[in-house]
């Protein structure tokens, strides 16, 4: 069944849109499909991302009644988050979009975090390990869909940017891991925050729609991962470079 995803008047102009999400950038695994400015969706945790994800496609796809080529494009969370989990959903995200010839549209795992947080001003920040935290800050605009406040960070608790505002929310797992850290850090800029919050696919899948109308949709090969730390990005690319310098 598609449930309404409590969208405004101004979702009118995305309502044709067909849309499926994947979020696997944390222990929590996601997939949903926006239609109509409704979405169903399929949500587990447990780091079984990648013996459900593909499962939970089908479910969802199968309940909607729709065929995969009949979709507009497939959002994907394109981190930061978990390694794993990041090379799953964009692995998975190419790999259907190329068999269906859909394009694909990068969503920020933070920002889909952030726009499942019922507050004007998100801090939205995942345990990264390593005592450091992947770090955001949010607002809502007019069309309730949050905005990114300066960049995505990777950096040490106690490092995080303050905001000069008061009235921000906090969510996700480096707040879990490092509250009394964050909150010192913070003084009285942030006003609450909410414990065991992960981001969800149907909230992806409705940035997805926003940045699809913006005209973010890409080839399916683009469908890579941001991993925010250089280090990791660099081991990634070494295997590569060695290989091209052996042919060469």
């Amino acid at each position: 069944m598609l449930w309404p995803i409590g969208c405004p008047s101004h979702f009118s102009a995305l309502s044709k849109l067909k849309i499926l999400a994947l979020e696997t950038s944390t222990e929590a695994c996601s997939v949903a499909l926006w239609q109509d400015g409704a979405v169903l969706e399929r949500h587990e945790s447990g780091n079984q991302h990648s013996e459900r994800i593909l499962p939970m496609v089908q479910e969802v796809l199968a309940e909607s009644g729709f065929a995969l080529t009949q979709l507009d494009a497939i959002a994907f969370g394109r981190g930061p988050g978990s390694f794993t989990g990041l090379r799953i959903g964009a692995g998975v995200a190419q790999g259907l979009a190329f068999g269906a010839n859909l394009p694909v549209v990068p969503v920020s795992s933070l920002a889909t975090l952030a726009q499942g947080v019922d507050a004007p001003r998100i801090l939205a920040a995942f345990d990264a390990r390593m005592n450091q935290v992947y770090w955001g800050a949010y607002a809502r605009n007019a069309r309730g869909i949050v905005e990114l406040k300066g960049a995505e960070q990777v950096l040490s608790p106690k490092d995080i940017p303050v905001p000069t505002e008061t009235g921000w929310v906090g969510a996700g797992s480096g707040w879990d891991q490092y509250a009394a850290v964050i909150t010192a850090r913070l003084i009285d800029r942030a006003s609450a925050w909410r414990a065991q919050c992960f981001p969800r696919a149907r909230f992806a899948a409705q940035l997805g729609a926003h940045l699809y109308e913006a005209g973010v949709a890409l080839a399916p090969e683009l469908a890579l991962p941001v991993y925010l730390r250089d280090e990791v990005a660099a081991k990634q690319r070494k295997p590569q470079e060695l290989l091209t310098k052996r042919k060469n």
